[in-house]
């Protein structure tokens, strides 16, 4: 575990806070800077996070970690797996530089996503800093106390709208004890079909991928439920096996963005659906995750035809990389959505100093 960080650290974070709502000086909270691509574009003088750091409490016997915001995500990682433990939303890292509570406040989840849940599911109490220097804590650390969960919940995903989280305390899960992966060659819309008749079976599904007319699957769990599940995939639908090391590489690519789908030029949509969506009829490269309920787009097709497609079919879609942002990057609000939104800003920053802007524009 890291050392303790330094209360002229956390001095240091209120004074800051506290000179620029007096000032009205907007401030942009960083961490180490992975997901900076992500969201509107950054405005306000830099509050680094990273001096805040520390793991402060870990109890493997109560599957709980508490962490200060500025400590590398890879150093959680590290400190659960010599105990055989995970953080079970998979989150991806973006880069070396990754924070835990840069994970927290973009709220991304991994492939096994849609088998163990999302970030937010996880977090079990968060203690943030609000505009007048104080510290607001929600929730607790263990599941028992809910006191507060779901304020706590919403820091996740809130891109820092709401002020720097100081703290998190998250739920962990032991590492499965096997796992393996599956290929298998099928059409986009046949591999929708198969995974959602797959994900309503006793099968360990914990992760699936569609992508250039090829399904990959990953199963976890107990040795004999694995290979019981390989077994029969390989009997009815001729899947190919890969080799453990090969299927690390793949569903890491997945997580990080560096399978070759993602590269290019052209603008990358992250689309939420319901599973059993049909093929997004829109031109450009297609991939999906989660069932079905991720799909990623490459196509340089406008916003507004994007977004209409999407909403037609019941979701929502948020230019995650590259294109023009001045059509908004997340998906317009619903009018009710909206006004509870600007009430949360108003509970929280009143002065609107905190990463001004970041979601949308009056936030």
């Amino acid at each position: 575990m890291s050392a303790p960080a330094s209360d002229p650290a956390l001095a240091e974070l209120r004074d800051r806070v506290r000179a620029a709502a007096a000032a009205r000086t907007p401030l942009c909270i960083r961490g180490g800077g992975t997901k900076d691509f992500y969201g509107q574009p950054q405005a306000g003088e830099p509050l680094e996070m990273r001096g805040w750091h520390g793991i402060v409490g870990y109890e493997p016997t109560e599957l709980v970690i508490t962490a200060r915001c500025g400590t590398p995500l890879a150093e959680v990682e590290a400190a659960l797996a010599e105990r055989g433990q995970m953080l079970a939303f998979e989150p991806p890292a973006f880069g070396a530089a990754a924070t835990i509570g840069g994970v927290i406040a973009a709220g991304l989840s991994g492939p096994r996503r849609a088998s163990a849940g999302a970030a937010r599911d996880f977090v079990l109490g968060a203690t943030l800093l609000d505009a007048a220097g104080r510290e607001l804590r929600f929730g607790g650390q263990v599941m028992k106390n809910v006191a507060g969960y779901d304020v706590s919940r919403l820091a996740c995903g809130s891109l820092g709208i709401l002020g720097p989280i100081l703290e998190v305390s998250l739920k962990v899960l032991p590492l499965p004890a096997a796992e393996a992966s599956l290929r298998l060659p099928i059409d986009e819309a046949g591999a929708l079909r198969a995974v959602n008749e797959w994900g309503g079976q006793p099968l360990p599904l914990s992760a699936s991928a569609w992508c250039e007319g090829v399904l990959s699957l990953r199963l976890s769990g107990a040795a004999a439920a694995v290979e019981a599940a390989v077994a029969r995939f390989e009997r009815e639908h001729g899947t190919a096996r890969l080799d453990p090391a090969q299927a690390r590489a793949y569903w890491a690519g997945v997580r990080e963005q560096t399978d070759a789908f993602f590269d290019g030029a052209q603008p990358l949509w992250r689309l939420s659906l319901p599973a059993t969506a049909p093929v997004v009829d829109l031109p450009g490269a297609r991939m999906f995750e989660w069932g079905g309920a991720l799909r990623w787009l490459r196509s340089d097709a406008s916003a507004e035809t994007v977004r209409a497609a999407v909403s037609r079919l019941g979701g929502t879609a948020t230019l995650f990389r590259g294109g023009d942002r001045a059509a908004g990057v997340f998906h317009p609000l619903a009018p009710i959505n909206a006004a509870l939104q600007r009430r949360l800003k108003d509970a929280f920053d009143p002065a609107r100093i905190f990463n001004p802007g970041r979601m949308y524009p009056d936030l």
